[in-house]
């Protein structure tokens, strides 16, 4: 009967597999903070207004109060969901593979694919 060695000996037989399934499982998860960022860069960055008081201006053509409204909250989940993300990210693409002794390059490499997910959905929809 053959054995299989230690589980650095298998992740080194698994090749690039493991990386990429890993990423892009990270971003699955990685969609909210995704989200969220994408809604600051395309709704409330390009408004003309900051504040409340900016409305009553009559030559603001570019400003809505549900988006001023939401946008604290948006910042604030962005900021905990992104977070949370990051050290996800960290774990499972340098704690881990160090730890197994897996090659670190592999692991970052396939980092990239992180947003994968967001961009599919954003394409499809």
């Amino acid at each position: 009967m053959r054995t299989h060695g230690t589980e650095a000996s298998a992740g080194r037989k698994a090749g690039l597999w493991l990386p990429v399934a890993a990423n892009l499982g990270l971003g699955i998860p990685a969609i909210v903070p995704l989200y969220l960022t994408w809604w600051l860069v395309t709704e409330y960055l390009p408004m003309d207004c900051r504040s409340v008081a900016d409305l009553a201006e009559p030559d603001l053509a570019n400003c809505g109060y549900h988006t001023l409204d939401h946008a604290p909250i948006v910042m604030l989940a962005l900021a905990v969901t992104g977070l949370f993300g990051l050290a996800a990210v960290v774990v499972i693409d340098v704690v881990l593979p160090l730890r197994h002794g897996l090659r670190l390059s592999w692991w970052l490499g396939a980092a990239v694919l992180i947003p994968a997910p967001f961009l599919v959905g954003l394409a499809l929809s």
